[in-house]
């Protein structure tokens, strides 16, 4: 586990040195009509659209990708392998980049403090506020809130 401060020196020098890299996102709506296993597929796959360069093997951290291209699931890959370490920073760093931006938006959750994490200061925000479209209604946090009635005052966002 790396600070925020660390991770962020980390995305500067992969972001420099690698051949090529890609984050891409899925939205919380995806996330809770497929499941959470199968929107980290497809955000993988999307990303595999956006490298410059074609990848001729691919190291997964614990699945496999529905592409023609040879690969290796690694339970706890992101601990076993300097690639998917690299690519876990890349998210992580994206995600908290995405939380601060969201942050101005929804200002009385937090989401540039917790970066989304059920910490209690989310949760009494869930309570009180009811979820963002930014929530995963499948996740118990939001699921068990019982934050429903609040729901309806929130400003729906586009899907990207």
């Amino acid at each position: 586990k790396l600070a925020a401060e660390r991770r962020a020196e980390l995305r500067e020098r992969i972001c420099e040195h690698a051949l090529a890299w890609a984050v891409a996102e899925i939205d919380a709506q995806r996330i809770d009509a497929w499941n959470i296993y199968q929107a980290s597929r497809q955000a993988m796959t999307a990303a595999l659209t956006q490298l410059t360069v074609s990848p001729d093997y691919l190291l997964i951290d614990a699945m496999q990708l529905d592409v023609l291209i040879e690969q290796k699931s690694l339970i706890k890959g992101d601990a076993r392998s300097v690639s998917i370490a690299a690519a876990s920073i890349l998210a992580k760093t994206h995600r908290d980049a995405r939380m601060e931006e969201w942050d101005a938006v929804y200002p009385q959750y937090g989401l540039a403090r917790h970066k989304g994490y059920a910490t209690p200061d989310h949760l009494e925000a869930l309570r009180l506020h009811g979820p963002t479209p930014l929530h995963r209604y499948s996740f118990a946090p939001v699921r068990d809130s019982g934050c429903w009635a609040a729901s309806a005052t929130q400003t729906p966002l586009p899907i990207f």
